[in-house]
């Protein structure tokens, strides 16, 4: 569950993401390449990266499902469900058949 008490004016506290769905909050976009290209603003990339706020219970219970809060991840956006909370509108509901990979040390 994610606490969204910035927001004094909205009815709703918090997100809890339900079924095989994730809650991410997506990482800042890359406007330069690691070489140095700059890109342009209105690039659309594939997939994209984030951490994992909140899980479903049906996702934090399944062990077919290698996903837990914080996990920073790489998934589809393209059926990403924006949740809008924040101005920059950088959280998301994500299905886990969209999230691609985790990132592990």
């Amino acid at each position: 569950m994610v606490d969204t008490g910035q927001m004094k004016n909205d009815p709703f506290e918090t997100v809890e993401p339900i079924g095989k769905r994730v809650l991410i909050r997506k990482d800042e976009d890359k406007k330069q390449t690691k070489g140095g290209i700059q890109l342009p603003d209105n690039i659309e990339i594939p997939t994209i990266t984030g951490r994992i706020v909140s899980v479903s219970a049906e996702v934090e219970m399944s062990s077919e499902f290698p996903l837990g809060q914080y996990d920073k991840v790489l998934f589809n956006p393209k059926g990403a469900i924006p949740v809008d909370f924040e101005g920059d509108n950088r959280l998301f509901v994500v299905e886990v058949e969209n999230v691609v990979a985790v990132f592990r040390k």
